[in-house]
């Protein structure tokens, strides 16, 4: 099962190092992880994706709240939650065919042309995952030359917060 961890830590030189290392010292995979300072300058937050079942990720979160830089975790798929991620997609646009088609499909999925050559349009999207590798499918004719993601990004819904 997937699972989105969002971390308090400390803002100190080597904390995100033992957060991963402890991953794969156990032989768990990180497939997302995002990272940056909170409104408070001496806490960073880390969200990061991993899948297990319920007995690792609880394991996971035991050994994480060892670690002497975490403040703080939460598990975001055990409530209601928004994650969103953002993609940057280049991809070859030389004939007016092409642009046409890959501006209808940025205006469906709701995203944004933020580069324009001769021969390509960079183009910025956020959403979901799904929504992300959705948008990808639907280039399916497009050549693409490059793609950028940031990695999930995610917070409780409501009153709830992640906070000390």
């Amino acid at each position: 099962m997937r699972h989105i961890i969002s971390i308090l830590l400390e803002n100190e030189a080597g904390a995100l190092s033992r957060v991963a290392g402890l991953f794969s010292a156990r032989g768990y995979n990180i497939e997302s992880l995002t990272v940056a300072p909170t409104e408070d300058p001496s806490l960073s937050r880390m969200t990061l994706v991993t899948r297990g079942s319920d007995q690792i990720i609880e394991q996971i979160t035991k050994q994480l709240n060892k670690l002497i830089e975490v403040v703080k975790l939460i598990d975001l798929v055990e409530g209601e939650h928004v994650e969103r991620e953002l993609m940057l997609i280049k991809v070859v646009a030389a004939t007016a065919e092409d642009r046409n088609e890959v501006k209808r499909l940025v205006d469906i999925f709701r995203g944004n042309i933020v580069d324009v050559t001769t021969t390509t349009y960079t183009i910025e999207l956020t959403g979901t995952g799904d929504k992300l590798e959705g948008f990808m499918a639907a280039l399916a004719d497009v050549k693409i030359l490059e793609t950028v993601r940031s990695g999930v990004s995610g917070i409780l819904r409501g009153e709830k917060s992640l906070h000390i």
